[in-house]
């Protein structure tokens, strides 16, 4: 493990009240805002601030470094934990007391007096915490604990504790039978805020005491804990820690003079399997680790070990539950295209059925239907329709064509599947046209460009936004790897276009926090081994994974190579079987028709609006439609006065030029016919849609 160390003066300094030391993990807004808290509080004492990152990739370090240059900061390169990231500071920090804390809290000003007060004023204390506020206002119950013995933990998982929460035996868990308002000694406090004794924790010469196998001190006449547990990773540390203060004779007692609000769990989401096993996974360690040793008795060995399975058979449902979800959620998309399909198709066989006057009989809508729509669904899939490609409208195409060729061939063999290939045809274009609208209803919610990130170098990432410009709907948010500067910072250097994200090892962190949909490994930049050891630390991801090819410009995808360049020659063979006029003309008629209708209610409502806005921008385009029904010109095309695209190139005059929906106009012919290769080279319905709104959403 390597970590970089903020200078620290090696002159005596005058002694400190309180070390605060906040381990934190990409939440820069929260450490932020509890970092400001901390010195509001610090009034009247001598602090000292320790933040311990755990090789964030929001910028949490140097936003610490500038922001707060009085702060200590120990950056790790790997995220060790909670508490060896705690322990890191601990046994730097000079303080008579240490508060740990969380980042996501947000301190009373008089929150390190008042604990502080306390402490003085109770030397038998080992350990004190406060009122703790969730972030609507209420009381947070884990403010104070018991221990999670057998009896304790049977209460809390049946329910009893919350059916009789002010019963002394069955409200144990979370002490709700005490009143809020009063000091109490208590088992355990959170580990969000505590405030900690040096003498509870460290010997006189600042060392932690060696712990024996049950994680009490080996001299308990010593009266030191130790520090925490380091083999909890996560949660689970502050109960422990707790408990071993406790049998080296120290009291744990819970204050309300002041109070903090905690946001909790912005590192983790509570809802995921790796929560899941960390939190009962650290209950179990627990339970193992002081409640099953030989100091209880026969009954309560035997309830703790009844204890330990319960937990391990909680961490199993509750994987069993996650895993089950997520297969749900793979199978979801296919299910509902079966489902679409088979009503296209029982639609197609009534409409060929009920005017011969007979009807199929039940055995066909439940056998024979399915399988067509299994035809239409594994079609869709092998064209791969589904994962990361769901939304995509090519796949349907291929995969309704297939799966009707599949079904005509047998049916010509199977008499209980041999009726009208008329009806077959009829089956399979409905049920096309339903999957294609549900994606285009599904992308209604998808806003924007798609989000990429370029992994590789800054020139690298440079030349994809280049390239894309104009051709390809992506904003490129940031390259991911070393800068050549080696400082590590984020964001443009002069001469940089594209922002420096952060390093390869923070990736899979970078890619949620820049919420990308995309990567781009940039061949030119990376080994082999380096391309292939990222995308698979991203496959669990719900992001598209590809390669800008070395020496090309193409971008490869698991089933599409984009190609960004604009070649004048070889280009024109490429592009005229992409789409075909009769497919283009099956979108524009219908859409020309309606705009021909509502023209003349319209009209009227323009004249009366700015010239600017959406009304005459509508009223302009449906006053084209007759031009688009007689085939003089295309929804989206060229404009006749501006620069023409090559002849081979199939496009047309349009209505809506492609020119006009670029983020930067073009200033040359060349960016001019890259615009239109792309669109030429990608050209679609659901492309077609996109231009439309984007250049109708515009009000300049």
């Amino acid at each position: 493990m390597r970590v970089a160390l903020s200078p620290t003066p090696a002159t005596e300094v005058a002694p400190v009240d309180v070390s605060v030391v906040i381990v934190t993990y990409n939440v820069r807004e929260f450490l932020e805002q509890a970092l400001e808290s901390v010195q509001r509080a610090s009034g009247g004492l001598s602090v000292e601030t320790w933040v311990v990152d755990n090789d964030s990739a929001d910028g949490s370090v140097e936003m610490v470094r500038s922001r707060f240059p009085d702060v200590h900061v120990i950056a790790n390169e790997e995220n060790v934990g909670f508490a060896t990231a705690n322990n890191q500071a601990l046994r730097r920090a000079r303080g008579r007391y240490a508060l740990v804390l969380n980042p996501d809290t947000l301190l009373q000003e008089d929150t390190l007096r008042e604990l502080v007060g306390f402490m003085d004023a109770h030397p038998d204390t080992g350990a004190a915490g406060c009122r703790i506020l969730n972030p609507d206002g209420t009381f947070a119950p884990e403010s104070r604990r018991a221990f999670p013995t057998p009896a304790v933990a049977f209460f809390r998982l049946t329910g009893l504790s919350r059916l009789f929460p002010n019963s002394p035996t069955f409200g144990r868990y979370n002490l709700t039978y005490l009143p809020q308002d009063e000091v109490c000694e208590v088992d355990a406090l959170s580990g969000s805020c505590m405030m900690v004794r040096r003498d509870a924790i460290l010997d006189r010469e600042g060392a932690a005491p060696e712990a024996s196998g049950d994680g009490a001190p080996a001299d308990a006449a010593a009266h030191a804990a130790g520090l925490f547990d380091e083999a909890f990773f996560m949660y689970g540390e502050d109960l422990d820690w707790c408990y071993r203060i406790q049998q080296a004779g120290w009291k744990i007692r819970y204050t309300p003079a002041t109070q903090i609000v905690h946001y909790k769990g912005e590192s983790t989401k509570k809802g995921d399997l790796r929560y899941v096993r960390l939190f009962y996974g650290a209950m179990l360690r627990f339970v193992e680790k002081h409640l099953t040793g030989g100091g209880q008795s026969a009954l309560g060995r035997a309830g703790s070990w009844l204890l330990a399975l319960g937990l391990r058979l909680g961490i199993l449902g509750r994987a069993a539950v996650a895993a089950l979800s997520r297969l749900g959620s793979a199978l979801a998309p296919p299910a509902a295209d079966a489902g679409l399909g088979w009503i296209a198709l029982a639609i197609a066989a009534l409409l060929w059925s009920l005017p011969r006057g007979f009807a199929f009989d039940a055995d066909f809508y439940a056998v024979v239907l399915p399988l067509y729509a299994l035809a239409l669904v594994l079609g869709v899939g092998g064209a791969g329709g589904y994962g990361r490609r769901k939304r995509r409208i090519r796949p349907v195409l291929i995969g309704a064509g297939v799966g009707f060729l599949a079904v005509a061939t047998v049916s010509f063999l199977v008499p209980l599947v041999a009726f009208s290939r008329a009806t077959v045809l009829t089956g399979f274009a409905l049920g096309m046209v339903f999957l294609i609208a549900k994606r285009l209803l599904s992308r209604r919610g998808v806003t924007g460009p798609r989000r990429a990130l370029v992994v590789g170098s800054s020139a690298e990432a440079d030349r994809l936004r280049r390239l894309a410009q104009g051709r390809l709907h992506l904003d490129i948010v940031g390259y991911v790897g070393d800068r050549d500067d080696a400082s590590g910072a984020r964001g443009p250097e002069p001469g940089e276009s594209v922002p420096h994200a952060g390093p390869a090892r923070q990736l899979r962190d970078l890619v949620r926090l820049y919420d990308a949909s995309e990567v781009v490994f940039a061949a030119d930049a990376l080994t082999n081994t380096a391309i292939l050891s990222g995308m698979r630390a991203l496959g669990d991801l719900p992001v598209e994974l590809k390669i800008l090819a070395q020496h090309r410009d193409r971008i490869i995808g698991k089933a599409s190579v984009e190609d960004l360049s604009a070649p004048l020659v070889s280009a024109e063979r490429a592009v005229a079987p992409l789409r075909s006029p009769l497919a283009r003309r099956a979108f524009e008629v219908p859409v020309a028709l309606v705009g021909i209708a509502v023209h003349p209610l319209l009209k009227p409502l323009a004249r009366r609006a700015p010239a600017s806005s959406l009304r005459r921008r509508l009223a302009h385009f449906t006053a084209r439609m007759p031009s688009v029904l007689s085939g003089r010109r295309a929804l989206v095309g060229y404009d006749p006065a501006g620069t023409h695209p090559p002849e081979a190139w199939g496009l047309r005059p349009g209505v809506v030029s492609i020119l006009d929906t670029l983020d930067t106009p073009p200033t040359t012919i060349v960016e001019a016919h890259r615009a239109y290769w792309g669109y030429a080279r990608n050209q679609s319905l659901a492309l077609d849609l996109d231009v439309l709104l984007k250049a109708l959403a515009r009000t300049s």
